[in-house]
């Protein structure tokens, strides 16, 4: 039999506990609801720094100083380029731009330089036809994937030069002894894989087979023909314009479709048969996943630099073609289309 008291004291108990559940759902529901409106706005919040992320780092860009790799040795067209690019690009931005030598493997140990740095804009690399060229070898070490052209900045023909007192006067000279001893003649290259070895290779189908000495620093290719450690050298003119106002180096042969005015004497390799014309380009690229705000900020940059008075006198000391310019919106499809020619060459002579 049940007491009053004892039902009275069951049923206060059991309502505690029901009482105690409701406000604890009721709590829990309060805390779902904040947790997913903090969810929604972390989410909100993740959406728009991918929108707008690349417009407030470019805003800020850059910060700290911007290290320009260059894949060779010191005093080469590459280096010039470099050198005067910092000189003229560090007041536009604000920021020191110190360049940094790093010779090797045609241009593969620079490459590998910029390829381990982050893809912040903070490291950029002088990237030439020759470094290009390896990429349309079997095992190339990156790939066009790797990088994202910021812009092109010179283009200009490529020339076999000789000593100023060679005994070879002209290209039928040269081509001549070349012939009658296969492999004797040295010629002075920049290395293995390289645009020099990609246009010796047609010269060697058509009969003039020589030995290619490769030098990773241009100071020491530049010298090796005048102190007769090469017969021939293989290099554009305006790195060596010194030379040639000095007349301790003369061009017998221009690889391309016609003739320079500045050296009309001079035969182009279409005329003679060779069907080789790569021209020696010099771009600047960064990391692949470089912020595209940031590619456009230096590609703007870099065009003012080539507007620049100075640098329109350095493109005409380089013998450099006076439209070379390509910003990143072409210069991806520039650099593509010399490997497609390139890998033509290789195929087609």
């Amino acid at each position: 039999m049940s007491l009053p008291g004892m039902a009275a004291g069951r049923d206060a108990t059991s309502r505690r506990p029901m009482a105690g559940r409701i406000k604890s759902m009721r709590s829990t529901k309060g805390l779902t609801k904040r947790s997913t409106l903090r969810s929604f706005a972390a989410l909100a919040a993740m959406a728009l720094s991918v929108v707008f992320g690349g417009n407030a780092q470019a805003a800020g860009y850059p910060e700290r100083p911007i290290e320009l790799i260059v894949p060779w040795g010191p005093g080469g067209g590459a280096d010039q380029l470099a050198r005067l690019v910092s000189k003229l690009m560090e007041p536009m931005l604000g920021q020191g731009i110190p360049v940094v030598n790093v010779p090797g493997g045609t241009g593969a140990t620079g490459m590998a330089k910029l390829l381990a740095a982050p893809a912040d804009g903070y490291s950029m690399a002088i990237y030439i036809a020759d470094s290009h060229a390896l990429l349309a070898g079997k095992s190339p070490r990156w790939t066009m994937n790797d990088i994202t052209p910021v812009a092109v900045m010179i283009k200009g023909p490529s020339f076999i030069f000789v000593k100023q007192d060679s005994r070879f006067k002209t290209w039928d000279d040269f081509a001549k002894e070349a012939k009658a001893n296969p492999n004797k003649l040295k010629v002075a290259t920049l290395g293995f894989g390289s645009v020099d070895d990609f246009s010796l290779t047609v010269l060697d189908r058509g009969g003039v087979k020589v030995v290619q000495v490769p030098f990773s620093k241009p100071s020491e290719r530049y010298v090796s023909i005048l102190g007769d450690h090469a017969d021939a050298l293989y290099e554009q003119a305006g790195d060596v314009a010194q030379f040639l106002t000095s007349k301790q180096m003369r061009p017998i042969l221009l690889f391309g479709e016609k003739r320079l005015p500045a050296f009309k004497d001079v035969p182009a390799s279409y005329e003679l048969g060779y069907k080789v014309a790569l021209p020696q380009f010099r771009s600047i690229v960064v990391r692949a996943g470089t912020p595209p705000d940031v590619v456009k900020k230096l590609s703007d940059a870099l065009h003012k630099v080539y507007e620049s008075p100075e640098y329109k006198k350095f493109l005409e000391e380089q013998f450099a073609d006076p439209n070379s310019f390509e910003d990143a919106s072409k210069a991806p499809a520039f650099v593509d289309e010399q490997l497609n020619d390139m890998k033509k060459t290789m195929v087609t002579n």
